[in-house]
């Protein structure tokens, strides 16, 4: 005898209450935790379907209420972290430049705001300038520096200001089972109705409108709504058909919320993810988005399973880690930095030839961000050739639009590609010698010369080798003498027995020494 497999009824949309009364009673709890107290609201907003319906809810009470109770700001924030989908980025752009009219316009107190990382911190600084590897899960270094950091120094300002502040998200605890999870503890801890305290920002409180809605639910919302600033919710869902998987990156404001790799809403240079999905879905399924190809490319470059060389033998600091024998590497080596450079800028030339008008001027790396990769170059790593208005002009074609250096350099271009032919294949031994001829031209004309000494040791230091694998021998053998120091140490009990660090995943190299790549 058979068994006949029953499935159970799906759910109906918003239950039993339907639509419109889910809505109305969504923008009634709205109104009333508006006017409960005086602290302002900070709405994350990613210009995604989530972030949307809150905003719309939350617009559409503010619109109910009298302009005499109209009493604290309600503020909107976007994190760019300038490696944008550009698609994504200049829809997100339009959409609060009309926000912030039509908010004027009806004299509600809602101001969009735009956040962007400081110029230390963005993605091209780090990567091309100072050397960082492309982002991997055991070192995430983007997300701190790209989302984390300006969005919470946005909250803690309105808490310096105010005292507190709601923060008012999107999330859904049926977007994934970590968010359900993060949601509940949450949930559990609420300090009062629909507001619980956030864990990672002080005097900060977190309110989700609409946790139990499904995806449907909110695509239904969006759909027969119509978008209360005026911007095109059709538009919206356009924007998502053929994409995989329907998601959003979600304002990030803690290390636990998850890459955004996989969302159309995410970094188009995210690697911490196998494929970057929604861009190849783009590319794939709309004709018009062939023009982004090369950021395509470009990132699948940067995704390498082992890019050892690609970066040097030695850390940031000039020395040499090892794990399991092998040298943990460091940086990116200045041919790689300026391969990406040139790599980034090609890509951007080849997106304003291919692209339509509105990405004709557009800036995949800022003049601010070249300026001061430059700056990293010939004053932090002691480049002094200055390779890059060279770069520059070869990949683009035009000469470099930056300032003049406001220092004279040690050496001319003759001279340094003289000293390089000196030191042939020699390479430690010409960075060595370069880095000394800038340390001492940097301290020439200072009263006190206060730290030259321990600046040509520093170099020193780091170029004392023949080569790698001199470096890896002389690490090796000081290990060795260390351990066998803790032998004796532990033998005679002077010293407890400590417990190995855990292993990376991808790289075997120890978690703790990963994550501080310094």
């Amino acid at each position: 005898m058979s068994k006949v497999m029953v499935q159970a009824p799906r759910r109906r949309p918003f239950g039993d209450l339907g639509l419109a009364k889910t809505v109305q009673a969504a923008v009634d709890e709205i109104v009333e935790l508006y006017k409960a107290d005086g602290i302002p609201w900070v709405v994350g907003y990613s210009g995604g379907k989530d972030s949307t319906a809150t905003l719309q809810l939350i617009w559409l009470a503010l619109q109910k209420l009298p302009a005499d109770e109209l009493t604290k700001p309600v503020h909107v924030i976007t994190t760019d972290t300038l490696v944008e989908n550009p698609v994504v980025s200049a829809w997100v752009n339009r959409s609060l430049e009309v926000m912030g009219k039509k908010a004027q316009e009806l004299g509600l107190p809602l101001t969009p705001n735009k956040l962007t990382p400081e110029l230390a911190d963005t993605f091209w600084v780090n990567l091309i300038g100072k050397g960082y590897p492309a982002p991997r899960p055991k070192f995430r270094w983007c997300t701190e520096r790209l989302k984390i950091k300006p969005s919470n120094s946005f909250i803690r300002s309105m808490v310096r200001a105010h005292g507190e502040a709601i923060l008012v998200l999107g999330m859904r605890k049926q977007e994934s089972s970590t968010r359900a999870r993060v949601m509940a503890t949450h949930e559990a801890k609420r300090v009062r109705e629909r507001l619980a305290p956030n864990a990672n920002l002080p005097n900060s409180l977190i309110y989700t409108p609409i946790e139990s809605w499904s995806s449907d639910e909110v695509w239904m919302f969006l759909m027969q709504v119509d978008n209360p600033w005026g911007y095109s919710n059709k538009d919206l869902l356009t924007m998502y058909q053929g994409a995989s998987p329907d998601s959003e990156c979600p304002l990030v404001v803690d290390s636990s919320t998850p890459s955004c790799g996989d969302s159309r809403f995410g970094c188009w240079t995210c690697t911490l993810v196998d494929q970057d999905k929604s861009m190849t879905a783009m590319v794939l399924n709309d004709a018009e988005k062939a023009w982004m190809e090369p950021l395509l490319a470009l990132r699948n470059e940067l995704d390498l399973a082992d890019d050892r060389e690609l970066r040097d033998f030695r850390r940031m600091n000039g020395t040499v880690q090892l794990f399991h024998d092998d040298p943990i590497p460091g940086p990116y080596t200045q041919p790689s930095r300026q391969r990406w450079l040139r790599r980034l800028l090609e890509a951007q030339e080849e997106v304003r030839r291919n692209g339509p008008s509105e990405v004709s001027d557009i800036e995949l790396i800022t003049l601010a961000e070249l300026e001061e990769i430059r700056r990293i170059w010939v004053v932090d790593k002691h480049e002094f050739e200055d390779s890059l208005p060279r770069v520059y002009a070869e990949a683009t074609g035009r000469p470099y639009p930056g300032k003049a250096l406001d220092e004279a350099l040690p050496l001319g271009a003759v001279e340094v590609e003289l000293l390089a032919e000196l030191c042939g294949e020699d390479r430690l031994h010409f960075e060595t010698v370069r880095e000394l001829l800038d340390v001492e031209r940097r301290h020439r004309n200072q009263l006190r010369r206060a730290g030259l000494f321990p600046a040509l040791e520093k170099a020193l230091a780091k170029g004392f080798y023949d080569d790698k694998e001199d470096a890896v021998n002389y690490a090796r053998r000081q290990k060795a003498t260390r351990q066998a120091i803790d032998d004796v140490d532990l033998a005679s009990g002077i010293i407890q027995p400590a417990l190995d660090a855990p292993a990376d995943e991808t790289t075997g190299t120890p978690a703790a020494v990963f994550d501080d790549f310094r």
